[in-house]
């Protein structure tokens, strides 16, 4: 089963992750470490590759930048569309391993866990790369290969899990690798999906202090020369 097949059920179910008491902390501290890095101003351009239902998208749009979302699966898109219709997001079904744009028409690139899903990760940063202004950011997010996270969906996917079966989760110097530019890291996300929400928030902001690489939520960035 394709990616595009496998996500085509989701987009409910994955918005409604986020609402969990849970996924609402975890969409809090990844969303603040992608702001941190991304760093989305008004009149900016930004490509969102892999975008799913818009829920990072969403707070690029809410710094005042123009998005276009691209993503595999039609019916998440679409869903990213129904939900961003009054504002300057622009759907796109499409493969980020061949961006349909052409060179350096954004003023900065991010793709959040979606690389995991791609086995040539190196030509799909590369494309990422193509698309962005010189001097501005890429930034990739993927599910840290270090965490317990990581572990346990490898060991589902050796049992037969659709998802987890062929994907590919990397460390935080196998993304570094991923291009010659300098790169720098910082990871998110040091508690189990079972916490309890309080406490779970009181273990991030512990964990993040010590800057640990087995964060679950990985996120790489780069600024293109």
């Amino acid at each position: 089963m394709k990616e595009k097949q496998i996500f085509d059920t989701w987009p409910e179910k994955y918005d409604k992750w986020f609402e969990t008491p849970i996924g609402g902390i975890i969409k809090e501290f990844e969303g603040r470490l992608v702001m941190k890095h991304l760093k989305p101003a008004a009149g900016e351009r930004i490509l969102d590759a892999g975008c799913g239902t818009g829920i990072f998208t969403a707070d690029f749009l809410d710094a005042g930048a123009d998005v276009v979302g691209l993503e595999l699966s039609y019916p998440m898109v679409a869903r990213a569309a129904g939900k961003l219709s009054t504002r300057p997001f622009t759907p796109v079904a499409g493969d980020m391993t061949a961006l349909p744009f052409e060179d350096a028409c954004f003023d900065k690139t991010v793709s959040i866990t979606a690389i995991e899903f791609i086995a040539d990760a190196q030509n799909a940063v590369a494309e990422l790369f193509r698309v962005t202004k010189s001097g501005g950011v890429v930034m990739v997010a993927t599910l840290n290969s270090l965490s317990p996270w990581a572990h346990r969906r490898t060991e589902s996917g050796k049992k037969g899990h659709d998802i987890f079966k062929k994907i590919h989760f990397r460390s935080p110097q196998e993304m570094m690798a991923l291009s010659r530019a300098e790169a720098r890291w910082e990871t998110a996300i040091h508690f189990e999906k079972t916490e309890d929400p309080e406490r779970a928030r009181k273990i991030e902001m512990n964990e993040q202090q010590k800057e640990p690489e087995t964060g679950a939520f990985l996120l790489t960035s780069w600024i293109k020369p």
